[in-house]
């Protein structure tokens, strides 16, 4: 992550630069703007998440199945709530890395995923084991039939 910040920093500084020597004053002026729109893109995408996830319950999504299909390794935790609408019920304690997130559908089949620097790490899914009643039903159902 340092040589990110570092990379990030450099640039910044290699942009100024430019935008000084093509138009002096004008030029930062011009860079400072694009950096306040760039950044009220930013901080709307940010609210409108938020926003949505603040209409749905903790921890609570639609499809389980879906959400662990649509995961990759390095999404970020934003990215995450974004694709959920809703904010993960934390199961790591605060300040502990990786942290852990949790999801669960209405068959309480849960996707749980381990962020480590704000970053999607790992994930797995779990599903509900079979209620004894249900599985015995389906066996005397399929000798029935057969």
């Amino acid at each position: 992550m340092n040589g990110q910040r570092t990379a990030v920093i450099i640039g910044a500084v290699a942009l100024g630069a430019g935008a000084w020597r093509a138009g002096g004053w004008q030029g930062l002026a011009l860079l400072g703007s694009g950096l306040m729109l760039w950044f009220m893109l930013y901080y709307t995408r940010l609210l409108t998440i938020m926003k949505r996830a603040n209409e749905r319950p903790i921890g609570h999504i639609g499809s389980a199945v879906m959400l662990n299909a649509k995961l990759k390794t390095g999404l970020s935790l934003l990215h995450v709530v974004a694709l959920t609408r809703s904010l993960g019920q934390r199961l790591s304690p605060e300040g502990v890395e990786p942290e852990q997130y949790a999801w669960t559908d209405p068959g309480q089949a849960r996707v749980i995923t381990e962020f480590e620097h704000g970053r999607l790490a790992r994930w797995w899914l779990e599903r509900p084991a079979p209620d004894p009643d249900e599985v015995a039903a389906t066996e005397v159902k399929t000798e029935v039939e057969a």
